[in-house]
């Protein structure tokens, strides 16, 4: 398959790299020393699933550009921060043939929708990534577990030649690659994890093992967690029976040293997903007439970080 990252980050350039690597024609829309480093050295993977260098098919910071020298992909992995949603969306205008489609690899729920409402929604694919990885240094991504799963699928449910292929193309590369039926139900089902997970760790400024060690912490990421899946239960998504209590043993069977990249991102002054996770859980309750207390606490204490240091 020919595939564009756009965002070459701890998700996409993971995903990228292990595609790229396995013979896939694979180019990345980077930035910075990033995207140098990209051109200069290739990227470079750190992982326990074994380490890989690559050479991009191509790089750019300018799809318009990529897509002079690269021609139309058959996807785009699209795996910026939710933060930048709408004007990334704009950007791969040019990069979009008549088939391409777009997999969107956001941590909330929302943004398939915002993404289809500038390309159009027939090109949008779902998807969830599960992964622990980060930019350590430019050209570099350290994946910090064996973890590594990509879940997708078409948002009516229907089952495409398109994503059978992605699938495979996953197999080939190395990571669980799923096609599933229903992509709703599995992005409110990380989204349960992820938002409260992010918010509880990002206010806290702990790793899950003191947070599962202390009784209160404890207690205030359970609701945290309930709450969410109240609110997807609402919204008439049906989660998987006994999901809390599950991702409760999860957490709870975790290195203990393990934080939310919100988390990271905050203590290094970066900009924050805070709009799209606590703040979503608020603002979708208050549709939904579901009480969010936990999430509302953890909105209204960090939304002021949400443009990083330096932010008004």
């Amino acid at each position: 398959m020919r595939i564009v990252v756009f965002g070459a980050g701890g998700v996409g350039g993971y995903f990228g790299a292990r595609l790229a690597a396995a013979g896939e024609e694979v180019g990345f829309i980077a930035r910075g020393a990033h995207l140098e480093a990209l051109r200069a050295h290739g990227l470079r993977i750190l992982s326990p699933l074994g380490d890989v260098t690559v050479t991009p098919a191509a790089v750019s910071a300018d799809p318009a550009a990529l897509a002079r020298t690269f021609g139309p992909p058959d996807l785009v992995l699209f795996s910026v921060k939710l933060y930048d949603v709408e004007s990334a969306a704009q950007a791969i205008v040019p990069l979009l043939g008549p088939e391409t489609a777009v997999l969107a690899l956001q941590n909330g729920v929302d943004a398939e929708g915002r993404i289809a409402a500038r390309i159009g929604a027939e090109r949008v694919v779902g998807g969830v990534a599960y992964i622990s990885s980060t930019i350590e240094a430019p050209g570099v991504i350290r994946h910090f577990n064996r973890a590594a799963k990509l879940s997708f699928g078409e948002m009516d449910g229907r089952t495409s030649p398109r994503l059978e292929a992605f699938a495979a193309a996953g197999t080939r590369a190395g990571f669980a690659a799923e096609l599933v039926p229903d992509i709703e139900r599995a992005l409110w089902e990380k989204f349960v994890f992820l938002a409260s997970f992010a918010g509880v760790s990002a206010l806290l400024r702990r790793a899950i093992g003191p947070i599962m060690g202390d009784p209160d912490t404890k207690s205030f990421f359970s609701d945290a967690l309930h709450e969410v899946a109240t609110l997807a239960q609402a919204r008439g998504i049906a989660l998987t029976p006994g999901l809390v209590p599950r991702q409760l043993a999860m957490a709870a069977a975790m290195e203990p040293d393990f934080t939310a990249s919100m988390a990271r991102d905050l203590a290094r002054g970066n900009r924050i997903e805070i709009e799209g996770l606590s703040g979503s859980v608020v603002r979708l309750g208050l549709q939904a007439k579901v009480a969010t207390p936990v999430h509302r606490a953890i909105y209204a204490s960090l939304k002021l970080h949400a443009g990083g240091v330096g932010a008004a």
